[in-house]
């Protein structure tokens, strides 16, 4: 009977990372936790250890990313990568650095592309943005940056032609400290500008 309801159980999960997965490619949705929730709630589960991980939704992104969307992906992440290489070549003074789905290569349409940069005063960046005659809207954005803490750090975010740029400005001593990804809870995976070049002739 065990094995009946842990199949059941592993099923279950199963079809709510995969709901989940859609939700996130083609209804726009970007937080993993609202997605599988919904999922959940489409569903009619309730029993919080049926639910899926984030890292579960992601590969469950990939899949149905491979089987629905083999052609269009590609050719958006690609699109959103170039559109992140022209922008990290404007913010060469701040080491941007490329992180988020565009990154990881789970990326969609409705994706916007997140780069970190360095500065001790963000009051700095905001100016570079104004001399540049770039008009953006400033925000917080919340990072996990230990397993048990979090903080708030300055952003700023602008549209490059139809593509949403959201910026996350870090001290400069924390270059080599990345903040928590929300999917697999490691440091997320920060790429500079060669490395996100090189990731378009692959």
């Amino acid at each position: 009977m065990a094995r009946k309801a842990n199949r059941i159980d592993v099923n279950a999960r199963q079809r709510i990372a995969q709901e989940a997965a859609r939700l996130i490619a083609e209804h726009g949705i970007k937080d993993f936790q609202m997605a599988k929730q919904k999922a959940a709630n489409s569903f009619g589960v309730t029993d919080k250890h049926v639910i899926p991980s984030n890292t579960e939704v992601e590969q469950a992104l990939l899949e149905h990313q491979r089987l629905f969307h083999s052609e269009s992906q590609p050719q958006r992440l690609k699109e959103l990568r170039e559109t992140a290489i022209k922008a990290m070549q404007i913010l060469k003074s701040f080491e941007p650095r490329l992180v988020g789905s565009v990154q990881r290569g789970t990326a969609s349409e409705y994706s916007d592309v997140n780069i970190h940069i360095f500065s001790d005063t963000s009051e700095l960046f905001g100016h570079f943005l104004e001399q540049h005659k770039i008009p953006y809207e400033q925000n917080e954005k919340r990072l996990r940056i230990s397993k048990d803490k979090y903080e708030y750090f300055p952003s700023y975010s602008f549209i490059a032609g139809d593509v949403p740029i959201d910026i996350v400005v870090f001290p400069v001593m924390s270059q080599r400290q990345a903040p928590l990804s929300s999917v697999d809870g490691k440091p997320m995976q920060r790429d500079d500008l060669k490395k996100v070049e090189a990731s378009l002739l692959l």
